[in-house]
């Protein structure tokens, strides 16, 4: 069962698409913040990330940075969550390292057919 990392600072929103993804037979892991975000990059090392851009601590951008960077997570897959569909919000997530973008509201089927193509399924 692929792991997902999800990170959004709303809880209703992080619950929601928490319970979306364990539907679908996903594991979640949750983070609220973009310095927890990283905290569990590294220690859960999971298959996907779905990043908030705005977050509280340390934004989504920064948070993809570091764990772009990082030798044993640079390859986890990210799709940039934001409500922020400005083309330069999409190009942003993607210079920080983000491998793809999705704009909120959320439409799920668009959402779990990337998830399913990142991990191969």
């Amino acid at each position: 069962m692929p792991t997902i990392l999800v990170v959004e600072d709303d809880d209703q929103n992080r619950d929601m698409i928490a319970r979306r993804l364990e539907f679908e037979g996903y594991k979640i892991v949750k983070a609220e913040d973009g310095a927890r975000a990283v905290g569990l990059a590294r220690s859960e090392i999971p298959d996907l990330i779905l990043m908030d851009m705005r977050l509280p601590v340390m934004d989504g951008w920064q948070a993809t940075r570091r764990i772009k960077t990082a030798d044993e997570t640079r390859g986890i897959p990210i799709i940039a969550l934001t409500a922020y569909a400005f083309s330069e919000d999409r190009s942003k997530s993607l210079e920080a390292g983000c491998d793809d973008y999705e704009a909120k509201p959320i439409d799920f089927a668009r959402l779990l057919n990337k998830i399913r193509i990142y991990l191969k399924q």
